[in-house]
């Protein structure tokens, strides 16, 4: 797919990950449009950028059933949709710390599935009926996670991400017969705001792990989506970009 004039929507993204893929769709010529659940992070890139973007939460059936529709019937349907919006809620399985043995919230666990599993299942589920009803042959794009393999303190979100890439699989085998391709890109540990606020000594120790003996830029996480999109045999894979590491 030539992304120049394709209307692509990305979720979460007033900041960070999400916003750097808007800004560099727009560079490339596309119509990015953000949806986020902060106004002013949605104000900001309209003041930076001219991109548009809405307040949606994407954890929310209806407010997504209702963000495609409107935006399907003011703008057209989408080409693409990456699905970007995501939290963490870490903490241990069972942590001891006497005199008490403390489980992992429940709390934590839902408000994790319900944007980083729940969010993307909604999303791609109202972009792909879209594309579907109007014969758009468009591209499905989800952010999984190097911790999608088990990561500690994120039983939630491991979890998480895991369905994601076994919904990407899924999606891409049951949408291929109306030209709709879906992939998904596995970042590691990236140069980003969140991880910025890792305390400096576990953040070494990360470095340390990582073969390449860095962390990766955003831009690097941009251009693997990019050529997801692009690229119109891939789909039904996971694009690991994570500079060798495991854990």
């Amino acid at each position: 797919m030539d992304v120049a004039d394709k209307k692509i929507i990305i979720t979460g993204g007033g900041r960070g990950m999400g916003k750097r893929f808007a800004l560099d769709f727009k560079r490339l010529g596309a119509r990015p449009f953000v949806v986020d659940v902060e106004q002013a992070n949605l104000d900001l890139l309209k003041n930076e950028s001219g991109i548009p973007g809405m307040v949606v939460d994407v954890s929310d059936e209806n407010q997504v059933v209702d963000f495609f529709e409107n935006y399907a019937r003011e703008n057209g349907v989408p080409d693409a949709v990456i699905n970007n919006a995501g939290i963490t809620a870490d903490a241990l399985f069972i942590k001891k710390k006497e005199p008490e043995i403390i489980r992992f919230p429940t709390s934590n666990c839902e408000r994790v599935i319900k944007i980083n599993l729940f969010g993307v299942f909604f999303c791609a589920r109202e972009a792909a009926y879209h594309m579907v009803k109007n014969g758009v042959k468009g591209v499905i794009v989800n952010i999984s996670s190097i911790s999608r393999a088990g990561n500690v303190g994120q039983t939630n979100y491991s979890a998480a991400k895991a369905a994601v890439d076994a919904m990407t699989v899924t999606w891409a085998k049951e949408l291929a017969k109306y030209g709709i391709r879906v992939g998904a890109v596995a970042p590691g540990y990236i140069n980003t705001e969140m991880v910025a606020k890792i305390r400096p000594e576990v953040l070494d120790r990360i470095i340390r792990n990582i073969p390449l003996g860095r962390l990766g830029e955003m831009g690097e996480i941009s251009y693997a989506v990019e050529f997801i999109i692009r690229n119109d045999f891939y789909t039904g894979r996971v694009l690991e970009v994570d500079g060798g590491m495991r854990i």
